[in-house]
């Protein structure tokens, strides 16, 4: 599994490509802006787009769906309680802040348990709501793709609509923190960390 990041957007969303060579098959977790170096290296690398992920429906995660799709013909898979944040302006927060952003709907629902694969890769799906309802991780091949739930010091927001701090706390300890403590975390905004680190050294999981 082979992994790139793009820095992407106004917030610096963490757009990561995730490529299995032995197929030329990729995926691609939250382009959060315009996703041209993405394409780019797609292109460049000869490479097919199987599925486009959104770890949650903010609009800052989902802001380069429609381009990706429009040059790929990916689909767009997200949790089923997310699923009408694509295409609702006041639901994905756009309508606040402007301009007003509709993304494609979804091609298929995800649910937790569920694996997402191409090539010889696979993800799995983590229900871990709390920044939102369907707030999902993705695990698999020593990483763990955690949106904005877990971040290298912190934790997700949970003061937009349907946050909730409890079950953003239950979620990590009862599903992150029960990956191996090496586990690489590759969040939606900042650095990457592990789940050990965190485990031993982020605040909010010590309440």
């Amino acid at each position: 599994m082979e992994i790139k990041v793009y820095v992407l957007g106004e917030l610096a969303t963490n757009c990561y490509l995730v490529i299995c060579r032995d197929s030329k098959e990729a995926i691609v977790i939250d382009p959060g802006g315009d996703p041209a170096p993405v394409l780019d290296e797609l292109e460049r690398e000869g490479l097919k787009l199987r599925y486009i992920i959104n770890t949650h429906g903010h609009m800052d995660h989902i802001e380069g769906n429609q381009s990706l799709q429009e040059a790929t013909g990916a689909p767009i898979l997200i949790h089923k309680e997310d699923a009408g944040m694509l295409t609702s302006p006041a639901q994905n927060l756009s309508l606040f802040v402007g301009p007003e952003l509709v993304s494609p709907p979804p091609g298929r629902l995800l649910a937790d348990g569920d694996e997402i694969s191409w090539g010889k890769q696979s993800l799995r799906v983590l229900h871990t709501p709390g920044h939102t309802p369907g707030s999902i991780s993705l695990a698999g091949g020593g990483v763990v793709f955690s949106g904005d739930t877990l971040f290298a010091r912190s934790v997700g927001r949970t003061d937009f609509p349907g946050g909730s701090m409890g079950k953003l706390l239950v979620g990590i300890r009862e599903k992150l923190l029960a990956l191996p403590p090496e586990t690489r975390v590759l969040p939606g905004h900042g650095p990457e960390t592990t789940i050990g680190v965190e485990k031993n050294n982020n605040p909010f999981l010590r309440q």
